[in-house]
């Protein structure tokens, strides 16, 4: 059988317990074990997996990722959320922490781009239910609209996992 989903992610950085806050605090991520000043696991709230995010300790002397500016490497991962609500909440404590560098109507999903603490990026998204796609859906990137799309679905409609929309 192949591949089914994304089991978990590892990051390196730099201030172990300044990355568990982040991604405790900003996401909602709960630590699961923690070596303090070594690694620690987190959960997503959810989640039935042992953990979702690994965070590695390599020291304040790191330098800073260079991936696809100077060196191959991981872009981001993408984390969902259940609602439109929680996508707007999330917005608005990843903007507090001045983390958020961008939002983006993709079609099917509905997404939010920031940076962690060591300036790795990752999105934040919501998926369009599959029930709920129309033509209008097609894949493309342009600047969201969160009020907009709010509206036109509603704060707590639970979006689809694993939304998929077919090239035409």
């Amino acid at each position: 059988m192949p591949v089914q989903r994304l089991n978990h992610a590892v990051l390196y950085v730099r201030d172990l317990e300044r990355s568990v806050d982040f991604y405790t605090e900003a996401l909602g991520f709960r630590v699961v074990n923690h070596m303090p000043g070594r690694a620690a696991f987190l959960q997503a709230e959810a989640s039935t997996n042992d953990h979702d995010l690994g965070l590695f300790a390599v020291g304040s002397s790191a330098g800073a990722s260079q991936a696809g500016r100077a060196t191959v490497g991981l872009y981001h991962l993408a984390w969902e959320v259940d609602t439109l609500a929680e996508l707007q909440r999330i917005a608005a404590v990843l903007t507090e922490r001045d983390s958020l560098v961008g939002a983006s109507d993709h079609g099917s999903t509905k997404a939010l781009y920031a940076h962690d603490p060591d300036g790795l990026e990752f999105e934040v998204s919501w998926l369009v239910p599959a029930d709920l796609l129309t033509e209008d859906d097609q894949i493309k990137t342009v600047p969201l609209d969160l009020g907009a799309e709010i509206e036109r679905y509603g704060a707590q409609t639970k979006g689809g996992v694993g939304v998929s929309f077919a090239a035409g």
